[in-house]
């Protein structure tokens, strides 16, 4: 059935799948998907939604990158919203509604169009690895598929128990069987291995709710989009989402049920995501408080399935729908299905190279959950970089990886193989020392070179990046040539109550003061007249103002970054005995023998080694 031999096979078709899928085939190599259900490739098992504080710095470094989830995010959104605009641009981050169904349609369409992308529906129940390497994968129907390389992305589905209330089941999803096979095979090979936990809330019948009761959240009256590529357009239509509070009389229903939560019985003993808690969890940590927002998300475009973000709960469905009928706007609430925890298998990412290449078996490779994170994002971006480096070794080429100053994709990765993680890890814009450079508007310019010289993202991407840098660079050298007088200026400073000027100077420099923005300066004749000559467009104008205004910032953070770099270029050799350093820290050996860091610089980042073992490190070295 099968007789070639397969360069990438990708196990489970989720978001960390489907980008590691569609990398690996677009760059050139004869790629095979399995999964066990094709129905549901790119499903959106949680919230229907991308983006939000990080992770829309993720979803734009992946379309930068040449990914897709960019596009299918704009193709199929309802909403849009820049979180953070009120704060510095390195804190801005997009984020869309989705239309659930749309979503999983628009990325199944993508993928079928994907040349050397071939499908198979199955459950893969085994590897096939002789001499600590991997050449394929064993289905539970006894079918072998021979491969040179294998990225594992099985999501929540590996041994993956569900809770509601006292009853559990196996499954990976609601509806779905849990995957079984691979964990033990792993831990056979020498792998170790945890638990994790996540939850989801209830989804109920949108025409069951009062959202008069409740606070409107529309979508940006200007909304933007994710891809840098113009296949894709803003929404000139929009969804709201909602807003309504639970109350103390919901926490107190919600407390008679703790008795029989899996959360508090002893019967969930995994570790749930710290940043999205249960209402169960939140109700017992933070006793304090009388109230918890709810947002009320639309799942697409028309169906009245309605998604209540902030009561992920594993109570039972009888607590659930008695507490959600006490929050105001819920008093009619017709449930579709109720909320429920999973436990599943993951693997502590430590056991992987910067590349998610696993250090036990040549040619695996670990993207997503398995890997201890939590978010469509996360997921996604490890698979993009699971499957450029599937593909990349198979062709016999140079590894592809990224650094913490040049994506936030770069810290997540570092993160997860240099410190580990025992709790679903999830992007914050805090991970990221050198965030002002890793901005959402800035990341096709720091990436799309790479994406394009790797074959990844296409010459018209590439060509619309540096049409636009080329731009905002013409027009900060405007800024910085291009006088203005006091009575042209001093109206417009007045106005928004800044300091007036007594003599011509540089716009640059008034440009340059934090409460005058692009607005205030397209009030002077010269600057509107250069944007309508040259049709600067929104992109342009926006890069323009922050290189303006945070020049200094940039700067400086840039100068750090570089003087750290040095240390990411002193390799560390391959099986490096580090107890023969006698004058290092006890802890600092065990910690380094156990990660094998690539590098002096990752190596400084390991938990437990200071910079006095880094220092004996290098001496050592001869550094």
């Amino acid at each position: 059935m099968f007789n070639e031999v397969y360069d990438v096979i990708v196990v489970g078709g989720g978001h960390a799948g489907s980008e590691a899928a569609a990398a690996a085939a677009n760059l050139g190599s004869k790629t095979l998907l399995v999964t066990m259900s094709l129905q549901n490739i790119a499903q959106m098992s949680c919230n229907p939604a991308m983006g939000g504080i990080a992770k829309g710095q993720i979803v734009r470094e992946i379309d930068a990158l040449g990914g897709y989830s960019g596009i299918v995010s704009d193709t199929s959104a309802i909403q849009f919203k820049m979180l953070n605009k009120s704060k510095g641009p390195a804190m801005w981050s997009p984020r869309v509604q989705s239309d659930r169904m749309r979503f999983a349609e628009d990325w199944r369409m993508l993928l079928e169009g994907t040349p050397n992308l071939d499908f198979y529906q199955d459950m893969v129940s085994g590897l096939i690895v002789e001499n600590h390497k991997v050449v394929g994968v064993k289905t539970s129907l006894g079918i072998s598929i021979k491969a040179k390389s294998v990225v594992l992305t099985n999501g929540t589905f590996l041994n993956g128990l569900i809770h509601i209330g006292d009853k559990n089941f196996g499954g990976g999803r609601a509806g779905e069987r849990a995957a079984t096979g691979i964990t033990e095979q792993l831990v056979e090979l020498g792998f170790e291995s945890g638990r994790m936990k996540t939850g989801t809330p209830p989804r109920v019948d949108g025409r069951s709710l009062d959202y008069s009761k409740m606070v409107e959240q529309p979508g940006d009256a200007n909304p933007e989009k994710f891809s840098y590529l113009d296949i894709t357009k803003p929404l000139e239509k929009q969804r709201s989402c909602y807003m309504t509070y639970t109350s103390l009389e919901v926490h107190n229903l919600l407390r008679e049920g703790f008795d029989r939560s899996p959360m508090f019985n002893g019967r969930i003993k995994s570790l749930g995501p710290r940043y999205c808690p249960s209402i169960e969890d939140k109700i017992n940590r933070f006793a304090d408080k009388d109230s918890h927002q709810l947002f009320i998300e639309p799942e697409g475009w028309n169906t009245c399935e309605v998604y209540v973000n902030g009561f992920s709960t594993s109570l039972p469905e009888d607590v659930q729908f008695k507490a959600l009928r006490s929050v105001v706007g819920f008093e009619g609430v017709k449930f579709f299905r109720p909320g429920y925890a999973i436990e599943y298998d993951y693997f502590p990412p430590t056991q992987l190279k910067h590349t998610l290449e696993t250090k036990l078996v040549e040619g695996l490779y670990f993207a997503g959950q398995i890997n201890g994170t939590t978010g469509y994002e996360e997921a996604a971006s490890q698979g993009l970089m699971a499957g450029i480096n599937a593909s990349l070794k198979t062709q016999e080429k140079e590894a592809f990886t990224l650094k913490r100053d040049e994506a936030y994709i770069g810290v997540l990765i570092d993160d997860l193989i240099t410190k580990g993680t025992e709790e679903p890890y999830r992007m914050f814009t805090s991970r990221a020392e050198y965030r002002t450079l890793l901005r959402q508007d800035n990341a096709d310019l720091r990436l799309t070179p790479k994406g394009f010289e790797l074959g990844l993202a296409s010459e018209k991407r590439l060509k619309t990046m540096e049409e636009k840098h080329e731009a905002a660079a013409k027009f900060v050298k405007f800024f910085e040539t291009e006088s203005v007088k006091p009575e042209l200026i001093n109206p417009i400073l007045e106005s928004k109550n800044s300091a007036i000027v007594k003599q011509s100077g540089k716009l640059f420099k008034v440009f340059s003061r934090p409460n005058i923005d692009m607005d205030d300066v397209r009030k002077i004749e010269s600057v509107e007249a250069y944007i309508q000559e040259n049709n600067l467009v929104r992109e342009v104008l926006e890069q323009t103002e922050i290189q303006v205004k945070y020049s200094g910032y940039i700067a400086k953070e840039k100068n750090n970054a570089d003087k750290l770099t040095r240390l990411e270029y002193v390799k560390i050799p391959e099986g490096f005995d580090y107890s023969q350093i006698k004058s290092m820290s006890l802890e600092a050996r065990q910690k380094l023998k156990k990660i094998q860091p690539a590098t002096v610089s990752q190596a400084s980042r390991i938990s437990g080694v200071s910079p006095n073992d880094i220092s004996v490190l290098l001496v050592y070295m001869g550094r």
